[in-house]
């Protein structure tokens, strides 16, 4: 059953450049613009016409936008809930005149070991994610720690908790990798892994999608029963002010927005590939954690029921922190 029929979320790539070199990612390595603040505030508009709720400003590294800040107050100002998710780079420069205007803040770290961590990212940012925890609790931002895990490093967890989030009182976020269009990333976790992850998710201030670890067990998206909702409840728009579909890592096609997010997204070109979410060939085995997040919400099955939990416990972790502050 359907319980939401309108998209929720809008992944808005503020850029495609990147400040790291991910091993597990390709994003950086794609030319790109920076999008502008007038079509922010156009593609803005209509997507509170949409219904719209969340925002999440991402790249690339979404603080190489010189004007972050100004989005987010336009986004806050427009009753959006805000994320953002950074390496940590440039952070500590920008935390000031970010305070106060991202709801989930998130640090990417992926080792507890230093020279570990360089070089998953490419590139030294070990110890600007060490300061920006240091600011970030000085000025009152809670950032939660955003772990993505593979199999090399799923033993790394326990030293992350105990080191740096659980003495910070901060969430540790564990994200399983995922391979995607053709990119290898090392997403094919082993049974033994995806168990340790259980585990872990059910430990105090650690939060794991248990819907994630089902939906592996279960072969990923089945392109005949498709679990994916990525095109109806995600709007993906690109740093070239394109609406990008069925979503962006496996987007087959884009449309430019000239201005009318809204009657773009409603017309009959984009409703037919919004009909096809999860059918097409290239959705088969998918497990994106970034778009099956929205898809669990959207609809009562199995996988709403596996995810309920591990949400309600996250956002019981966040409010009770906001009623202390």
């Amino acid at each position: 059953m359907r319980l939401i029929k309108h998209p929720v979320l809008c992944n808005y790539y503020l850029t495609y450049r990147c400040n790291a070199t991910c091993s597990f990612c390709d994003i950086w390595e794609k030319p790109s613009p920076y999008i502008s603040i007038d079509n922010f505030r156009e593609n803005l508009r209509d997507l509170r016409r949409l219904g719209v709720k969340v925002i999440d400003f991402t790249g690339g590294e979404p603080l190489l936008h010189r004007d972050l800040d100004i989005l987010l107050l336009e986004a806050k100002k427009a009753g959006m809930i805000t994320t953002v998710t950074t390496n940590c780079l440039l952070y500590p420069k920008y935390a000031e005149r970010l305070k106060g205007r991202i709801d989930m803040l998130h640090f990417s770290l992926d080792s507890p070991v230093e020279e570990e961590h360089n070089l998953s990212r490419g590139v030294k940012c070990f110890d600007k994610v060490m300061e920006s925890i240091e600011i970030a609790k000085q000025i009152g931002e809670r950032p939660d720690i955003l772990f993505t895990v593979f199999e090399q490093n799923i033993d790394k967890i326990e030293q992350v908790w105990k080191d740096i989030t659980m003495p910070n009182n901060l969430v540790l976020i564990l994200n399983p990798v995922f391979d995607y269009n053709n990119v290898e990333t090392g997403g094919g976790l082993s049974e033994q892994t995806l168990e340790k992850l259980l585990w872990w998710g059910r430990q105090k201030n650690v939060y794991l999608n248990e819907a994630f670890i089902s939906l592996r067990r279960n072969g990923g998206n089945h392109t005949d029963n498709p679990i994916c909702k990525a095109a109806s409840t995600t709007l993906v728009i690109s740093p070239e002010n394109k609406l990008v579909l069925p979503c962006y890592h496996l987007g087959t096609k884009s449309f430019s927005i000239d201005n009318n997010l809204y009657e773009l997204y409603k017309s009959a070109e984009v409703q037919e590939i919004v009909a096809l979410e999860g059918k097409l060939k290239e959705c088969e085995g998918c497990v994106i954690n970034c778009y099956m997040q929205p898809s669990f919400a959207v609809e009562i099955n199995k996988y709403f029921w596996k995810a309920l939990p591990s949400t309600l416990k996250y956002n019981y972790i966040k409010s009770t922190w906001k009623q202390l502050l």
